[in-house]
């Protein structure tokens, strides 16, 4: 197969990999031209890291910058009469799945002679780049709301990161960015492609995880879409190297008080004219992590959707609080955002989109310690389970 290049997924422009870049000659968002997928062989059974599926990468990284990030708890629990599967990534080194994708990143960024970069995040992207800088001896600035959790940028300053609070929604803090990239290198989560090909590895494992069998469904908090879309990714790989017969169905969670992929989607349904999200009313909401107005990848997350045969689903805040009390009780502590990917399963479950008795993966994808103040809050005036 031709080696991995970077493609613009909407104009069809390519380049080489060689030469690190973070959009196209357009301004788009990059992602990589489709690989070959790896098999079971290709586990390095020896490696407790997601660099056991170093195969499936697009480079050959001989010196990763790792923390032991994936291989991550798979744990079964009750849940409105179904038993689900938790995937807990949150005991990810920096406490989120983004590391991920940051691991993959950063290896191929200094690998390539990148020693500075530059992040824009609300919380736990920034935190990962900059705890896997500081451990790949990279310098690292991190842009952020200014209204971002206090834990969140306290951990961003811990790890020795230049942090810069911006004012303004969410995409001023990426505006800002965009503008001091001529500067230091744009090593985005959101925009980088590289990411992605970290964020896929949550496919493999999964796989791994079931016996080298794919779940039916799989269940995601969604914001910019880097869980998502490196699910597709992965799965679709593991279809096309013959490991698994088909996809699984991918469903995006979000909060119906910032809910774009919702609203393209469920405008979209039967229609192939250009997708766009209603003009859905966007409010402030408990889970933070998720609350992107307008997602870069948001035509690539659609597709991901109905390729995979899955959908979306946009959860009230009450019922985002109602699961963060639940999955607590259950001795999981989340942060808000997590929660919402549980709220969704029990509604998935109540219309009858998903099965009791199918095999079902719900990602926690952040831990309560980044917003334990604001846990705390939300459960003192919230009814415990019984």
């Amino acid at each position: 197969m031709a080696r991995a290049r970077y493609v613009d997924p909407v104009g069809g422009s390519e380049y080489p990999l060689e030469v690190p870049r973070w959009r196209s000659d357009a301004g788009r968002p990059l992602m990589l031209t489709p690989q070959a997928g790896i098999s079971r062989e290709d586990v390095e059974r020896g490696e407790r890291s997601l660099w056991r599926y170093r195969a499936c990468l697009p480079e050959d990284i001989a010196r990763p910058i790792s923390l032991g990030e994936g291989c991550t708890p798979l744990v079964e629990r009750e849940w409105d009469g179904a038993r689900p599967l938790f995937k807990l990534e949150w005991f990810s080194p920096t406490g989120s799945f983004k590391d991920r994708g940051t691991s993959v990143m950063l290896s191929y960024l200094r690998g390539h002679g990148i020693t500075e970069v530059l992040e824009d995040s609300s919380g736990n992207g920034g935190s990962s780049v900059a705890g896997y800088g500081a451990a790949g001896g990279m310098a690292v600035k991190v842009l952020a709301p200014a209204h971002t959790s206090p834990a969140k940028i306290a951990q961003v300053a811990a790890y020795g990161a230049e942090v810069q609070l911006v004012e303004g929604p969410r995409e001023e803090t990426q505006a800002e960015a965009i503008r001091q990239s001529d500067r230091l290198f744009y090593a985005s989560h959101n925009w980088q492609a590289l990411f992605l090909e970290g964020a896929k590895t949550l496919a493999y494992e999964l796989w791994e995880d079931l016996g080298f069998q794919a779940p039916d469904n799989v269940v995601v908090p969604v914001g910019a879409g880097s869980g998502l879309l490196g699910c597709h990714l992965g799965f679709r790989e593991l279809v096309a190297s013959g490991q698994i017969p088909h996809l699984p169905r991918l469903f995006a969670a979000q909060p119906l008080n910032c809910s774009p992929v919702d609203a393209a989607f469920v405008a979209g349904r039967g229609r192939s004219a250009e997708e766009r999200s209603t003009d859905r009313a966007v409010r402030p909401t408990i889970a933070e992590g998720t609350a992107i107005r307008s997602p870069l990848r948001l035509p690539q997350m659609l597709t991901a959707l109905r390729d995979s045969g899955g959908s979306t689903v946009a959860i009230p805040e009450e019922d985002i609080v109602a699961a963060l009390a639940e999955l607590c009780a259950q001795g999981l502590f989340v942060e808000p955002t997590s929660a919402t990917a549980a709220a969704a399963f029990t509604r998935l479950v109540g219309e009858g989109r998903i099965s009791p008795d199918q095999t079902t993966a719900v990602v926690l994808s952040g831990s309560g310690l980044k917003a334990a103040a604001t846990v705390r809050d939300l459960l003192a005036t919230t009814p415990r389970p019984s």
